[in-house]
């Protein structure tokens, strides 16, 4: 892991200063992150690289994770789409074993961190173990348009936690607890984001029988509806007409996503109709992830739904031009035409596509924008030290702001 010092090159020595003096003021509290997976998805790769940053800044923070079976994680599968906005018969049945999984849960977590952190709505039931300490809920989804029947649900959880965070304005919904804005962020160092050598991405381009002969149009992400994967497809289909260029599908699952290995299938019958198309399974190969997308002409990330889009603020560290959905808080990352170029269609994307490939000048810039807008906004140190203020903040709640 990577020390705190080696930020500073980065973000400049006051930002590191500052988040050194919050540490000692939160000095001998206990933050226990708890979430469903350790492995796939944002949360998990934000927890990875912020927990052990926390405890070099002199906070005790753990990450612990909850269990459940096949049934709890389809169930909660269904739960994340229903929230993004998307039709799902939840049934009486599906709450029970979702409850179920919880009562198990609740009995055998121990939740006695001074600040309990919950990330997302499966371990949300654990609010019923609280007693004298601190409880956060972090919502990590686009819930501006949420199933009405089920956010009720969540509601009879919600309204016992000490406060809530959510990544955009939009997602802020009435609620009787203090409500937070903190967007997510990127490790400039981690093995996703940090720079490579020529030879390392050659590597993987040789592994994936990838040529440079071509434009390469690149969307990373975990095979899901919401990602729009087949989308991408007939976006790069109506580019491939006017520009010889080839497409990468990259990504891996998370262990709490069971729906993947379908749309996997799906996505691959699919580019059979099509030349120049590549579908990567990348078992979470961080490495490889950073070398594609380096060696990108332009990066897609064609959200329906979006909590954030984490693979966006990775391509713009980059420099990369990028064309996005304009959905969630992917345009907290992109704004129209200085730092990227927001799409609302297959046909949008299509001829954003076009744009960036026919001016390289123009990707180019709008790329380095993107760059900085990243630095200024979206990594991991902003993020700790919104945290760090966060957890100080229940200690002293005459001197919050609201959201």
């Amino acid at each position: 892991m990577v020390r705190i010092e080696e930020y500073i090159p980065i973000v400049g020595q006051a930002i590191i200063d500052d988040l050194r003096l919050l540490g000692e003021k939160l000095k001998g509290k206990v933050i226990q992150n708890i979430n469903s997976t350790s492995v796939g998805g944002g949360v998990a790769e934000i927890l990875n690289r912020m927990v052990p940053l926390l405890m070099e800044l002199s906070v005790e923070a753990r990450w612990d994770i909850i269990k459940g079976g096949e049934q709890f994680f389809e169930i909660t599968k269904k739960f994340h789409n229903a929230l993004h906005g998307k039709p799902e018969n939840i049934t009486k049945n599906d709450f029970d074993i979702f409850l179920e999984a919880s009562r198990k849960n609740i009995e055998e977590l121990d939740t006695k961190g001074d600040i309990v952190f919950v990330h997302d709505p499966q371990p949300i039931a654990l609010i019923k173990k609280k007693t004298s300490n601190k409880w956060i809920w972090r919502c990590h989804v686009d819930i501006s348009n949420p199933n009405k029947r089920l956010w009720q649900f969540l509601m009879n959880f919600i309204v016992d936690y000490d406060s809530a965070v959510f990544s955009a304005p939009s997602f802020s919904q009435t609620l009787p607890i203090r409500q937070f804005l903190i967007p997510p962020s990127i490790d400039p160092l981690s093995d996703k984001n940090k720079e490579l050598a020529p030879d390392i991405i050659e590597t993987v381009l040789e592994k994936y029988n990838i040529t440079k002969d071509k434009p390469i149009i690149t969307q990373i992400s975990r095979f899901d509806r919401l990602k729009d994967p087949l989308g991408v497809i007939e976006a790069y289909a109506q580019v491939k007409k006017y520009i010889n260029c080839q497409l990468i599908l990259a990504g891996g699952g998370a262990t709490d996503d069971p729906e993947g290995v379908k749309v996997l299938e799906e996505v691959k019958e699919k580019a059979k109709q099509f030349k120049d198309v590549h579908i990567l399974l990348l078992p979470q190969n961080d490495i490889e992830v950073n070398a594609l997308q380096r060696v990108s002409s332009v990066i897609i990330q064609k959200s329906l739904k979006e909590g954030f889009g984490l693979t966006v603020a990775e391509a713009l560290w980059k420099a990369k031009p990028v064309v996005a959905s304009n959905v969630g808080g992917i345009p907290l990352q992109i704004k129209h035409k200085f730092s990227g170029l927001l799409c609302h269609s297959i046909d949008g994307a299509a001829f954003a596509l076009k744009q960036f490939l026919n001016s390289p000048e123009y990707a180019k810039k709008l790329g380095e924008n993107g760059r900085e807008h990243i630095r200024n906004n979206f990594l991991i140190t902003r993020h700790i030290k919104d945290y760090m203020l966060l957890f100080l903040s229940l200690y002293h709640p005459e001197d919050v702001v609201y959201l």
